[in-house]
């Protein structure tokens, strides 16, 4: 592939696990080159609850990945939820020590720095500080300080905390499967690189991510985080719902959710009836898609009344102008789409991860279910790019730097020197003959 830069992501989720090895095309579109995934029963709620088996799945899922891809994957971006997860508005400030000299981006990123070194709970970790609205000197709402002039330099922080013990576990699995981690990001922040638009967060948007063992939610407006929480109910309690209420097994509750459920039971016709074999040459059960659709409806209100909940708490109800996008497994749910409408009152739409999507042999990529996973990539070439950016800058604020200061400074005493040179000499001369 010679210098062409390659991302790969591992989500590490309640299901599945799953790796993604993507490359930019011409067009800047991500162009997926192999994808493995494997059944992960070491993981619940988000949070490593067996390593062996973690690991054993994430080794399965990268041989596959990388037998497709023809890559050698080495370094991984990963992905991190569960209901661990928390996130909190701090306020920071430094004060400079000159007005006349501009703000810079050594200044902003020492403000930021500052804020990895908050007193957060014993346990936790800090994974991400993101800058909300910035203050120069007691003025408001600056999105950009660099540039400006000022003194005091403030501005409000959103921090993610995450179980010390859950990113060991992470760490220790990944390792253990002869990776590295590049990057270890919130899987909503992910999932919404995928399915969002800039212009959805610039007007407001809340992206629900329905997983396997977790509902992740992230708000977004005025193109900034505003709020992350993560929901402990996923697509696992409906299966589990199902397996209780209709007195079948695990893997024929996920058949009937996916293939026959819906999230209003009012669509479901009453006189359809599913026939399911019997255990041990018992006779076939039927199961009625009415009441099969009663149990997942119950739930799901469930779900959905909690995110409209940390809707309203956050304050950002009637600020959501794009209104909310649903990813994840669990948003293939018949119906589902209509019944958050319903419950909300909010504008909804699937989320599917096409828009960054360029031509791919892999048509099973682009459903809502691998959103985190592509979206891990696009964080990740969102990165290089930021790094690669930093380093031009920098190389070139040194170049100019050094021709604005060297050059004068040296021409200058080079001709003083010159000017100076046979006085001196004349001088110790003269000296000599006396």
């Amino acid at each position: 592939m010679g210098n062409e830069k390659i991302v790969v992501g591992l989500d590490i989720g309640t299901t599945k696990i799953c790796v993604i090895v993507g490359r930019k095309n011409e067009y800047g579109k991500l162009e997926v080159l192999g994808m493995g995934k494997a059944e992960s029963e070491g993981v619940i709620k988000g949070i490593v609850t067996n390593i062996d088996k973690t690991v054993f799945a994430i080794e399965k899922a990268v041989k596959e990945a990388s037998d497709m891809s023809g890559i050698d994957i080495g370094v991984v971006n990963v992905g991190i939820a569960g209901q661990h997860i928390r996130s909190t508005v701090h306020h920071g400030s430094i004060t400079r020590t000159s007005n006349d000299d501009e703000i810079s981006i050594e200044d902003v990123s020492r403000l930021t720095e500052d804020m990895y070194r908050i007193v957060i709970p014993p346990g936790s970790e800090i994974i991400h500080v993101m800058p909300q609205d910035y203050t120069v000197d007691y003025e408001e709402g600056i999105k950009d300080p660099v540039g400006m002039s000022g003194v005091k330099l403030e501005a409000d922080f959103h921090i993610i905390t995450a179980q010390t013990s859950a990113i060991n576990n992470i760490n220790k699995c990944v390792r253990r499967a002869g990776l590295e981690i590049e990057d270890l990001i919130l899987e909503p922040l992910a999932s919404s690189l995928a399915v969002s638009s800039d212009e959805e967060k610039e007007a407001g948007v809340c992206l629900i991510d329905i997983g396997g063992g977790t509902t992740d939610v992230a708000i977004f407006y005025d193109n900034i985080i505003r709020h992350t929480s993560v929901i402990p109910f996923g697509g696992n309690i409906l299966t589990n719902d199902i397996q209780t209420g209709l007195s079948v097994m695990a893997k024929q509750a996920e058949q009937l959710k996916t293939k026959f459920g819906k999230a209003i039971a009012e669509e479901a016709s009453p006189n359809e009836v599913v026939s399911i074999p019997g255990i041990r040459n018992r006779a076939a059960k039927e199961i009625s898609v009415k009441n099969l659709s009663n149990i997942i409806q119950a739930r799901m209100e469930e779900i959905v009344e909690m995110v409209h909940t940390e809707i309203i708490s956050c304050g950002f109800e009637n600020r959501l102008a794009g209104g909310i996008v649903i990813t994840g497994g669990g948003s293939q749910l018949n119906s589902l789409k209509h019944l958050v409408e319903y419950m909300t009152g909010m504008d909804t739409r699937i989320g599917y991860p096409n828009e960054h999507l360029g031509k791919s042999k892999l048509e099973a990529v682009k459903s809502p279910m691998y959103a985190t996973a592509v979206g891990l990539v696009l964080s990740g070439f969102r990165s290089l790019d930021e790094r690669e950016e930093r380093y031009r800058e920098a190389k070139e604020n040194k170049i100019v730097v050094k021709i604005k200061k060297a050059k004068p400074a040296s021409d200058f005493f080079t001709s003083i020197l010159n000017k100076t040179k046979g006085l001196l000499i004349d001088d110790l001369d003269g000296k000599n003959e006396y």
